[in-house]
């Protein structure tokens, strides 16, 4: 049962991504699903790096943790903290779905934004609906 599902936002930054990294790794036993949320920009895609987990004992919270557009990829490229990503979510059994979406400033508030976002992935079957 899950009551409540909630992005919780990190920063741009490697040191942000390799926190995520570190969440990752640290629980792999509730990683739900890994993410790479794609918005189109003038200069490339802005590149959102996401990691739902299940609940943590038996609570009824599925927080979603986020590095929101910090990456424009320009063309094929991978950027390397994409790649650190990836290979972290690899070792943990997860492979990132990608999914191309609105750029948030489309949105007035950030949790509209955020709104949207988990609406897409619950459309998707990517994060379980609310019960």
């Amino acid at each position: 049962m899950i009551l409540n599902q909630n992005f919780i936002e990190l920063g741009e930054g490697y040191g942000d991504v390799y926190e995520l990294c570190e969440l990752i790794n640290t629980n792999t036993s509730r990683l739900h699903r890994t993410f790479i949320l794609a918005s189109p920009t003038s200069s490339g895609h802005a590149l959102s790096l996401a990691v739902a987990f299940e609940p943590a004992n038996g609570g009824y919270f599925m927080p979603v943790y986020i590095c929101r557009e910090g990456i424009i990829q320009l063309d094929e490229q991978k950027s390397k903290r994409r790649l650190l990503f990836e290979q972290a979510a690899e070792k943990a059994g997860s492979t990132p779905v990608y999914i191309e979406l609105k750029h948030s400033s489309e949105f007035a508030e950030r949790d509209l934004f955020f709104q949207y976002v988990t609406g897409i992935l619950r459309l998707n079957h990517l994060l379980p609906p609310l019960k």
